[in-house]
């Protein structure tokens, strides 16, 4: 088995999990040791819990809870791959308290809508996504809830209260987005649990916490591309980007070009703005 730490946080965890099992391989017990939920990306794999039996195949589910022994087989291919969330109680309470069905369920079969939220999850966290993986995984997991209960997506309106909270979390993040803050951070300023400030914040202004913080990074990066003279890896790292890849392809995934093409087109390079007005007359 081959285990990656993806995410680690306050509320939520991330796991890249990779099984080279296969039908010669002999099964053993196993015993979960926290809340979790688990996307197959790839492969096939039995789940054995509390006296039933499972077969899980890409686009499944699989539900953990803590306590609960478990055994993993592998009949019918070799190996499978998942993308797992390890949920920390007060998540679970906020989301699903330890009570709900969710969590007796064992596994969920490929759903719809579900597979789409596993894949969008799976797009964050190899970096093709601006989401955050913390916001993917509550945003899989509450989903999963949800239709577990039988319950409808709630889409409140916003009371003033709201609003107000989210504007002034939308304004804190701006001014601290050059440091590493994270969904827990802008939470916890804001006085509540980081699955209510999620669903608050993208409810009131449209986009989750995790792109406002890259957007308004991206924002001063555009800025700093057009009027200083340093250097690119200086300036992602100045506006709050770890790593300069990562700058990279967040800014070509908004601006459609690089940033040392941006920084060209400030400097007077006409092309780069006749190509995007051909694209936008031609959208």
């Amino acid at each position: 088995m081959l285990i990656k730490t993806l995410f680690q946080g306050p509320t939520i965890a991330a796991t890249d999990y990779r099984c080279t099992a296969g039908p010669g391989d002999r099964p053993f017990a196993e015993c979960h040791g926290g809340y979790s939920i688990a996307y197959l990306r790839k492969g096939s794999f039995g789940y054995r819990a509390r006296g039933r039996s499972h077969e899980l195949v890409a686009g499944s589910i699989l539900v953990g809870k803590p306590g609960v022994e478990y055994v993993c087989t592998h009949d019918h291919v070799h190996g499978d791959e998942c993308l797992a969330f390890g949920l920390a109680p007060a998540l679970v309470e906020a989301m699903a308290p330890a009570h709900a069905e969710l969590w007796h369920v064992g596994a969920v079969p490929p759903l719809p809508e579900l597979m789409l939220l596993g894949e969008l999850a799976q797009a964050t966290a190899e970096g093709r996504s601006d989401l955050g993986l913390a916001e993917a995984g509550m945003a899989l997991a509450g989903r999963l809830a949800a239709i577990v209960s039988g319950q409808s997506p709630a889409t409140p309106q916003a009371n003033a209260r709201d609003r107000r909270r989210a504007v002034e979390a939308a304004l804190w993040i701006e001014a601290h987005a050059h440091e590493a803050i994270d969904l827990d951070d802008a939470a916890a300023e804001a006085g509540l649990s980081a699955f209510h400030f999620l669903r608050l914040f993208r409810r009131v202004l449209g986009v989750t916490p995790h792109q406002y913080l890259v957007r308004s990074r991206l924002r001063r990066a555009a800025r700093l591309l057009v009027d200083d003279t340093r250097s690119i890896t200086e300036i992602a790292y100045e506006v709050g980007f770890a790593d300069l890849s990562n700058f990279v392809r967040s800014f070509h995934r908004a601006a459609g070009v690089s940033p040392r093409r941006f920084r060209k087109a400030a400097k007077g390079d006409r092309k780069f703005l006749q190509e995007r007005m051909t694209a936008g007359l031609l959208g």
